[in-house]
C-alpha cells in the first residue's frame, strides 16, 4: 500500500511511503542483521572522532546483492519503481550501492543529524528508509524530513518504507532508550540537469 504526504502546497517536494512490502519473518531477519552491525558509521568531511560524534552515532553494516539476498533488492526495486512512477518521475537506473543496515543505540544516544544523501561518485536520486524496529521498543529516533522549513516526522511503523529525493535534508533524532534499526537504500540515475 502506498501513500504520499504533500505538505501545505503542491510546489513543496513530497515524501511518500509504502507499507506491507516485507513479511514479519523477513523484517525479523533484516532486524537481526541490523542489530549485529558492528562498524561505526562515518561521514564525509569529519576531521576527527569528536566532530563525527556530534553529527552521527550509529553502527552500520552493508548488504550486497547475492543469490541469498536478491529478494530484498527485488522488493525494494518494486517499491522504488512504483513510488517513482507515481510521485517523483526521476530518471533512475537502479541500485548503485549495497544496502545499509543501521543500528541506533539508546545507550549511545544514537543519531544522525541533518544531512543529504549526496555521493560524489554515484548520482543518488531517491532515498528509501525502512524502519525495522517496532516503535514500542525505543524512544526518540524520529526520522524527520525537512519539507516546508520545519521538520516533519515520518510515522513510526515497523516495515514502513519512506521515500524522498536524496537531496532533501533529513535526520534521525537521538534515540533516548532502546535501539532503532533501519534499512537504507539509494536508487541512482543520470545526474540531474
Amino acid at each position: 500500500m502506498q501513500h504520499l504526504l504533500t505538505p501545505h502546497a503542491a510546489s513543496i517536494e513530497p515524501y511518500a511511503w509504502w507499507e506491507g512490502a516485507f513479511s514479519e519473518k523477513e523484517l525479523n531477519w533484516l532486524q537481526e542483521q541490523a542489530k549485529n552491525a558492528d562498524t561505526q558509521a562515518q561521514i564525509g568531511g569529519a576531521k576527527d572522532e569528536e566532530s563525527l560524534r556530534k553529527v552521527r552515532r550509529s553502527n552500520i553494516s552493508w548488504l550486497g546483492k547475492t543469490q541469498d539476498t536478491a529478494w530484498i533488492f527485488e522488493k525494494l526495486a518494486h517499491v522504488a519503481s512504483s513510488l517513482n512512477a507515481q510521485h517523483f518521475r526521476f530518471d533512475l537506473t537502479g541500485f548503485g550501492e549495497q544496502l545499509q543496515l543501521t543500528n541506533y543505540d539508546g545507550c549511545d544516544s544514537g543519531t544522525y543529524g541533518w544531512h543529504q544523501d549526496y555521493n560524489a561518485k554515484i548520482s543518488r536520486k531517491l532515498s528509501l528508509v525502512m524502519q525495522l524496529t517496532d516503535p514500542s521498543e525505543y524512544d526518540g529516533g524520529n526520522l524527520q524530513v525537512m519539507t516546508v522549513g520545519e521538520p516533519m516526522n515520518v510515522r513510526k511503523q515497523r516495515g514502513l518504507i519512506a521515500a524522498f529525493p536524496s537531496y532533501v535534508l533529513h535526520q534521525v533524532t537521538p534515540v533516548t532508550s532502546g535501539s532503532r534499526q533501519s534499512l537504507v537504500s539509494w536508487v541512482s540515475g543520470p545526474a540531474f540537469r
